[in-house]
């Protein structure tokens, strides 16, 4: 919808340029829509931002603007200047019916700006220590959208999982297990302080009696016991995101950058550059001189790296493989790691303009307009899995997806399970229901679906109909901007409203009348529906159920 206008408008404005009246080449003109529907359908403050670099006032670009703009497509049906100097402007019904046609056009969807690019999007990342929590969920499912918007787009997408499965906290694994198996066999023994204490340590140790039965008892903790429980929780968390419809193109290990050299190569250009230096037996990033308010520990006086160290090394090692943009959606909590790392990363020469990091806000779970807790039988938290097994993997998804990723999430476990249009993954994918079944009854009445060309487009005139067709031709805008910020729920409020248009419009009006040309039109119309609600939810990750 915004690039024929952008395109009259960039005419006008290099016509103002050869006529003398403006000196600006401004490469981009931003178009929006306004809140206020009185005011247009879309409106551009380009003069405003022209004003100052021409040395005049806003509204008098604005009036240079519109007095060269040439209009042969019949885009517009009215241009004026508003306030202190936007261009409003409102699309002519022959130009929307245009929009509606190419809905049909099996390329109808988002501009491939990513063609030739490749991106790389790391999420979940969780360590093999136990289930998925629901906040990995939102991580989980907030990186598989934004990964299926760049495809979407036209990138190439890898999905990585990093995870670490060596170090501390994976040795109080194989330790717990252990404690447990020997439980199992009938001995007392003192569990772990800080030990893993889940029921899924239990059914590991359960497993290992036996397959093996006392046989292990003077084995390592951090041998088979620990390889049992990493082999075992990584099963469980590919299944559990296997349900969510989630998968992963490469899995990258921590262990792998000591093994290869990554650790020490790295550390060794911070120090070369003067970026690293020792104190108090502890090694140190300089944090003036990377551009932080203090020094950062590289290297614990223990000798073990601290967290900063390999993630410095792993996106080295990203950055190494020619990813056009990197993409890690890693919680709140964050935020100093990765400021850390970033900075490191520009003080060795890194170009991090390439670097995006999503940070995202905690789920609280909500019943009965009260925050709770659901029970659980694995440990002092919420599985994901439970959370999947209460509302459906459907539902998980879209609520997730119904808040910005800085926003914190409030995830109503009774809105999620309600069958009724209150609950707004519902209330999309009846849209989509009622569109198949529409189209059903079209063909029990032996009415075809027609192309746009014989479907009388421009006759769709009333009120509700022009504000369906209005919705769908914003789609592809949406689509295009939710990818490059990455920013799903743009998406999930895109649908929820093009579901509201449309359930309006089909409450008031009949779509199989006993005039051909409005059935033609009105059919075709809920048609178009049905396909952009469709692609909006795999975008989503959400099924398009025909019944409901």
């Amino acid at each position: 919808m915004k690039k024929p206008v952008e395109a009259v408008l960039h005419r006008a404005l290099r016509k103002a340029r050869e006529r003398g009246l403006l000196q600006s080449d401004p490469t981009e003109v931003p178009l929006e829509v306004p809140k206020d529907p009185n005011l247009g359908d879309l409106a551009t403050p380009i003069a405003l931002m022209l004003a100052r670099a021409e040395r005049a006032a806003p509204r008098a670009v604005a009036e240079k603007i519109v007095g060269c703009l040439e209009d042969p497509e019949g885009i517009f049906s009215a241009v004026e200047i508003a306030g202190p100097g936007y261009i409003n402007v409102r699309l002519s019904m022959p130009f929307w019916a245009r929009c509606l046609a190419a809905v049909e056009s099996p390329d109808f969807g988002p501009a491939p700006f990513g063609r030739g690019k490749r991106v790389l999007v790391e999420f979940v990342s969780a360590n093999p220590t136990g289930p998925l929590t629901v906040g990995h969920g939102r991580n989980a499912v907030l990186g598989d959208a934004i990964a299926r918007l760049f495809e979407a787009t036209q990138h190439a997408v890898t999905r990585e999982y990093y995870f670490n499965n060596a170090g501390r906290q994976m040795k109080l694994l194989g330790e717990s297990v252990k404690a447990r198996y020997l439980e199992l066999l009938g001995e007392r023994v003192r569990f772990p302080e800080e030990g893993y204490q889940g029921d899924y340590i239990r059914e590991i140790a359960a497993s290992l009696v036996r397959e093996h039965g006392d046989r292990l008892r003077n084995e390592d903790a951090t041998g088979i016991f620990k390889e049992a429980a990493e082999r075992a929780i990584f099963e469980d968390i590919e299944r559990t995101l296997q349900r969510l419809q989630i998968r992963f193109d490469s899995y990258f290990n921590e262990d792998s950058l000591y093994r290869d050299g990554s650790i020490d190569r790295t550390l060794a250009d911070l120090r070369a550059r003067g970026l690293a230096f020792e104190r108090d037996g502890a090694v140190w990033l300089a944090g003036e001189a990377v551009g932080l308010g203090q020094d950062r520990v590289l290297v614990k006086s223990t000798g073990e790296p601290a967290y900063r160290l390999p993630d410095i090394a792993y996106h080295r090692h990203k950055f190494a493989r020619g990813f056009d943009l990197l993409v890690n959606v890693l919680g709140a909590d964050h935020i100093a790691e990765h400021e850390d790392v970033r900075a490191a990363l520009a003080a060795l020469g890194y170009d991090v303009s390439r670097l995006r990091v999503i940070l995202y806000q905690f789920v609280t779970l909500t019943r009965g307009g009260e925050q709770v807790k659901m029970s659980t039988r694995r440990a002092e938290y919420v599985t994901l899995d439970e959370l999947i097994d209460e509302v459906g993997a459907d539902a998980v998804r879209f609520f997730f997806l119904t808040r910005k990723a800085d926003s914190h999430l409030e995830f109503d476990l009774d809105l999620a399970k309600k069958q009724s249009t209150d609950n707004p993954v519902f209330y999309v994918q009846y849209a989509h229901a009622r569109v198949a079944s529409l189209m059903k009854q079209a063909v029990a009445a032996g009415v075809a679906l027609r192309p746009a060309a014989e479907s009388a487009l421009a006759s769709l005139v009333e009120p509700e109909e022009v504000a369906v067709t209005k919705r769908l031709s914003a789609f592809p805008d949406v689509v295009e901007d939710a990818a490059r910020f990455c920013e799903p729920h743009r998406v999930v409020f895109y649908l929820i409203d093009l579901a509201g248009e449309f359930h309006r419009f089909y409450n008031r009006h009949r779509v199989l009348t006993d005039d051909a040309e409005r059935t033609a039109a009105r059919l075709y119309l809920a048609w178009a529906v049905g396909k952009v609600v469709r692609q909006g939810l795999e975008l989503l990750g959400v099924r398009a159920p025909e019944e409901m």
